[in-house]
């Protein structure tokens, strides 16, 4: 259920937002709100709320309309008139040409009449999800608003997001992501952004988007909407926005190399005291920060979030308390302590930026433990860039040094198996085609106690049912005889 400004959803603002058609007036009162929230499913629907039948792959929310009704929305939006039957006298009906576009101009319409409102938009190949949680985290400890639920980051979510706004909210964090050329466009036109962050610009979705220049691209677009006097905050590490930025009168860069406004140094990633991994860095060799979360490529994530809470006016203590209260989404780098053995679950998604990324937070942090075991999956939608993306991985990790055994899920992976083939001897790999319940339970059956283990792989290839399968050889908190170093008892 989604929140929204009663005194937005009038019939008069809501017909005009999405050039509808009242089928059915129901009781409505000019000028006076009809509701006050919108829902997209009608397991959820509270007395008083708009429905919005969307149709999905697996569902058709016409289909539900009577459950809708009987649960007491005042309102239904329908773009198929033949299936709206059965409704109570009270409720309104508005058809329009496409439940889709309209949640989109619903959006739009509701964020050009919030003055008060600050949008900022973030994209990126990696840290989307993590870096609009750390701008909220700490915009937080000064400001009230909100933060797009999990990956709430495509042509539903994005809206959604905007349309969850209380009244009184000074910002909303909206997530934006991409596969395909255009889409980030049609969501920065929808949500019209005050800051725009690009985390960063590498190889990801090449299938749709095809060349890193076109990653670039399409994430650089986010752009072409900001407000008058609005904000950039991008990466200084990939020069193929460049030409993007001449058109932006307000850019800050953060980065690890010299030209960068905010420049990152010293990063140290170790666990703390209390068992958790954190990270330390210092920014331009002046401001130290400190954050309860693993991966020294995430200082990058934080001095991003640190740029917009101070073009927010926060000072350093602010950030520096929404930072001590920052977490990671699940399946990004937790950590778990099951038994003996330690656990780096990174399932949630890959792409070669990432699985680096992850492969050096592994190393960085279980130098200790007995054995290092990394379980990788495939990276997915890299289009013809896959096999090479794959051997780089294969590469990466023969000339390091974080893996004592490599076990490899899915067809793509033999690509990386084919360069440890080369180099190392075949006890030290193994490759799993494909994933199932079985092969899930034979692959927590090599992990010992006193093995600390990485997981990571693309969301499609569903690695954390190996997290899981782990899990119950090794329940949390069991006791055992060896444990990894640099993990907690529980």
């Amino acid at each position: 259920m989604k929140r929204l400004p009663p005194s937005f959803w009038t019939p008069e603002s809501l017909r005009a937002a999405t050039g509808g058609v009242w089928l059915a007036r129901g009781d409505q009162r000019r000028g006076q709100p009809m509701c006050d929230s919108l829902g997209i499913d009608s397991r959820n629907i509270k007395r008083g709320a708009a429905f919005l039948a969307l149709r999905g792959e697996r569902f058709d929310g016409h289909d539900f309309l009577t459950e809708a009704a009987e649960a007491g929305a005042a309102l239904l939006i329908v773009d198929d008139e033949r299936k709206v039957h059965a409704v109570p006298e009270q409720a309104s009906v508005l058809r329009v040409a496409d439940t889709g576009e309209a949640l989109l101009s619903l959006a739009r319409a509701f964020r050009r009449s919030q003055d008060a409102l600050r949008v900022i938009a973030v994209t990126g190949t990696n840290g989307k999800t993590t870096t609009a949680g750390l701008i909220h985290s700490i915009l937080s400890q000064r400001l009230r608003g909100s933060v797009s639920p999990k990956s709430f980051n495509n042509r539903v979510g994005v809206p959604l997001t905007i349309l969850a706004a209380r009244p009184g909210d000074q910002f909303v964090v909206c997530e934006v992501g991409t596969n395909a050329p255009g889409e980030i466009s049609e969501l920065a036109r929808t949500i019209e952004p005050d800051v725009a962050v690009i985390t960063s610009i590498g190889q990801g979705h090449l299938e749709g988007l095809r060349t890193l220049q076109g990653v670039a691209d399409e994430k650089a677009s986010l752009l072409s909407y900001l407000r008058p006097g609005g904000l950039a905050v991008v990466t200084a590490e990939c020069d193929l926005i460049d030409d993007h930025l001449r058109t932006v009168s307000n850019v800050v860069t953060f980065g690890r190399n010299e030209g960068a406004d905010l420049r990152v140094t010293a990063i140290d990633e170790r666990f703390g005291p209390d068992g958790r991994p954190i990270i330390s860095f210092r920014v331009n060799d002046r401001a130290d920060f400190t954050a309860p979360v693993p991966g020294s490529h995430n200082a990058l994530n934080i001095c991003a979030a640190i740029a917009v809470a101070r073009r927010f006016g926060l000072e350093q203590d602010s950030i520096e308390s929404g930072l001590a209260q920052a977490s990671l989404p699940d399946m990004r780098l937790a950590v778990q302590r099951l038994g003996g053995v330690a656990l780096l679950n990174d399932a949630y998604n890959a792409n070669p930026d990432s699985m680096r990324a992850a492969l050096e937070s592994f190393d960085a942090l279980f130098t200790g433990a007995t054995r290092r075991v990394v379980i990788l999956g495939d990276m997915l939608e890299l289009g013809l860039e896959s096999a090479g993306a794959h051997r780089a991985i294969g590469d990466i990790l023969v000339a390091g040094d974080a893996a004592d055994l490599v076990i490899a899920v899915g067809h793509e992976m033999l690509h990386a198996v084919e360069r440890l083939e080369r180099n190392w001897e075949q006890e030290r790999y193994q490759l799993f085609g494909s994933l199932t319940a079985q092969t899930a339970s034979r692959i927590a059956g090599l992990i010992e106690p006193g093995d600390a283990v990485l997981i990571k792989g693309s969301r499609g290839m569903g690695l954390e049912r190996i997290a899981e399968a782990i899990e119950r050889r090794y329940p949390a908190g069991a006791s055992t005889q060896s444990s990894p170093t640099g993990v907690a008892e529980a």
